[in-house]
């Protein structure tokens, strides 16, 4: 029963987690590909506050999953369920901190941003997406390192997610630098930490 519960749960907070499909397929919020998605967030856009909602809506679910599902839950292993926890709590704090500039779209945004010229709740949303995104991507790499000897769709689903993640790193970097193509790039994060949780919440030990 918790088990199903944590999985329904989770399963709930991942479509929220995922708004950046509507937002493609349903929407033309996204006015370039080179934006991010969190500069949809941004005070005073269409939908923001909706949109930033949903990420903190996420987060609460899938910290609940993880909650519900505990440590000893289908894929064990406290530091990846930790690490899965800070991923959870980091994407709720995000949420309620969002960009104060589109700094992917404006280019004096970015140049504020990198000279510190932009109040703290800007920065608050950077550091909970580099804490999102750390924590995330270390657990998979203890999981493909504890699972290296198995050989079930669950170890091979989770060489898959480092794989991706080993060529969205790199690709977002450029992403970054070029500011360009930052819709195309970010897809593949959030597909992989998507997976990454559903693997946390149906696999077996």
């Amino acid at each position: 029963m918790r088990i199903g519960a944590a999985r329904v749960v989770g399963l709930v907070g991942l479509v929220a987690y995922n708004w950046w499909v509507w937002v493609l397929l349903g929407t033309h919020l996204l006015a370039s590909p080179d934006v991010l998605f969190s500069d949809l967030e941004v005070a005073g856009r269409l939908d923001a506050s909706l949109l930033s909602h949903l990420d903190v809506l996420a987060g609460v679910l899938v910290l609940g999953a993880l909650l519900l599902c505990g440590r000893d839950g289908p894929l064990g292993g406290g530091r990846e369920w930790w690490l899965l926890v800070v991923f959870a709590v980091a994407g709720i704090v995000g949420g309620f901190f969002p960009y104060l500039c589109a700094e992917g779209a404006v280019a004096a945004c970015r140049s504020a941003e990198w000279h510190f010229q932009l109040p703290w709740r800007h920065y608050a949303h950077i550091v909970a997406g580099i804490v999102e995104f750390g924590s995330v991507s270390i657990a998979v790499l203890l999981t493909w390192w504890r699972w290296r000897e198995r050989r079930d769709l669950a170890s091979r689903l989770v060489r898959v997610i480092g794989g991706v993640l080993l060529v969205a790193y790199p690709s977002i970097c450029v992403s970054y630098l070029a500011d360009r193509w930052g819709a195309v790039v970010e897809p593949l994060f959030f597909v992989a930490f998507t997976a990454t949780i559903l693997v946390q919440l149906f696999a077996d030990a």
